[in-house]
């Protein structure tokens, strides 16, 4: 009896034991297989939601304009945030450079684990924040002066070379043909259409000006205050960025399977590589055409350097066409004042744009797109025909990621097929038979194949 007992309880003991080990583990999610019920209830469920998806995305079309005024307003929201992202990846460089400097340094020093990253990272913030300070304070500096020279000089001598133009123009001695005649009435109508302009469109068009300007100057000063809200938003990014990315990369895994996880986060690092590349590449290369415009200008002593010079920076960030798009402005500025240096001017631009395309630009940038020249043309034309200055910035590294992941595509299909994956390979003699068999031509044999990314 005493042995029955004392069996007894050692199984309530294990029972209580194993039921405590149980209960206080966290529970795993499945275990068996799916039931049949299950699987109906999951097929009818992914009916549903594609039938549902389907509806609302018929009602989004119907609703389209107030769902992109949606998306406006949330993003008018979450511009403080989007701009402190944005200020945060221009200004990581910074503060990853003075982490890689001052950890190790201060590391020897520290004896407390992780006060050497603290202190680097505010070093590398404070930084960092005192560059873009300096930055936007010597621009402002330096720019603004200029422009109100530029301005007031324009307001106060265009009527003057108006009116010195128009007195040497009805000094010029027409002979009595067809063309004088055409060009002298060209002349006077176009003289009574400026006069109208100045005396009747100019006006309202002051007036109408004048009543905008309070709401522009509040959409300014808006604009502004999200500037500096999101300036304080990058220190708290720039602080917590390894966090920010490890849930980041915590979620991915949580939400999609492993082969899709990892694609993504492929794709997303590669994203960092173009964009990082790109952005800074671009930045330091218009840097230096800036200053290499402002030498060149004050060299031939034109007017209003600095600002050309600014002008000629700021545009150059776009590829290809940004120095063409800042010179036009640029020349219009020195023809009224001098026109013989307007032509000097289009002269030493073109030959800078020269310098920037075949040797500086490539020197800085190298592959970081992997675009050929016709692939930025039609990368700048479409982002900004659909997203205008910013678009003509952005749309060149964008089209590079969408070029990379239809070129990884491709290339994964060609290797399933055991074909060849460089472009030279497929000359107009070389094809691939009924069979799925490459038959290479003698042009592609002798040919190295070129490296693709």
């Amino acid at each position: 009896m005493n042995e029955e007992k004392t069996n007894e309880k050692k199984c309530t003991d294990e029972k209580k034991t194993n039921e405590g080990a149980y209960y206080s583990a966290k529970p795993k999610f499945g275990g068996r297989g799916p039931g049949k019920l299950s699987q109906y209830f999951n097929r009818g469920m992914t009916y549903f939601l594609v039938i549902a998806a389907s509806i609302l995305f018929y009602f989004a079309l119907l609703r389209l304009t107030n769902v992109s005024d949606t998306f406006k307003e949330v993003f008018g929201v979450l511009k403080p945030v989007i701009y402190g992202a944005v200020i945060a990846y221009l200004l990581n460089p910074i503060v990853k450079k003075v982490d890689i400097y001052f950890v190790p340094q201060l590391k020897k020093r520290l004896k407390k684990e992780g006060q050497a990253e603290k202190i680097s990272r505010a070093t590398g913030i404070f930084a960092a924040l005192i560059f873009l300070i300096t930055l936007v304070a010597a621009l402002c500096n330096l720019l603004l002066p200029e422009l109100y020279m530029s301005i007031r000089n324009t307001v106060f001598i265009l009527p003057g070379q108006l009116n010195e133009l128009m007195q040497k123009v009805n000094e010029i001695q027409f002979h009595d043909t067809t063309t004088s005649n055409i060009l002298k009435t060209a002349i006077e109508e176009g003289t009574v259409m400026l006069q109208t302009w100045l005396r009747q469109d100019l006006l309202g068009e002051i007036n109408e000006w004048m009543s905008n300007f309070t709401v522009d100057l509040l959409n300014f000063f808006g604009e502004v205050f999200n500037v500096l809200v999101g300036i304080i938003v990058s220190v708290y990014i720039l602080f917590s960025k390894e966090l920010l990315v490890r849930q980041s990369k915590k979620m991915v895994y949580a939400v999609l399977k492993p082969r899709h996880a990892n694609m993504l986060l492929h794709l997303t690092v590669k994203s960092d590589q173009i964009f990082g590349g790109f952005i800074i590449g671009k930045i330091i290369d218009s840097a230096i055409i800036g200053v290499l415009c402002f030498v060149g200008v004050s060299l031939l002593k034109m007017p209003y350097a600095m600002l050309i010079s600014v002008i000629v920076g700021v545009t150059n960030v776009i590829p290809f066409f940004g120095p063409y798009i800042g010179a036009i402005p640029c020349t219009v500025l020195i023809v009224l004042s001098d026109p013989i240096k307007g032509i000097y001017f289009v002269l030493f631009i073109l030959v800078l744009q020269q310098f920037d395309g075949n040797i500086l630009g490539p020197k800085i940038l190298g592959s970081s797109t992997g675009l050929s020249a016709f692939w930025v043309i039609v990368a700048i034309l479409v982002g900004g025909g659909l997203f205008g200055f910013v678009g003509m910035v952005m749309g060149v590294p964008t089209f590079a990621i969408l070029y990379y992941i239809v070129q990884m595509f491709v290339n994964n299909r060609l290797e399933s097929k055991s074909l060849p994956k460089e472009s030279q390979y497929y000359d107009p003699l070389s094809y691939v038979d009924d069979s799925g068999n490459y038959v290479y031509s003698k042009e592609s044999v002798e040919t190295p194949p070129a490296e693709e990314g």
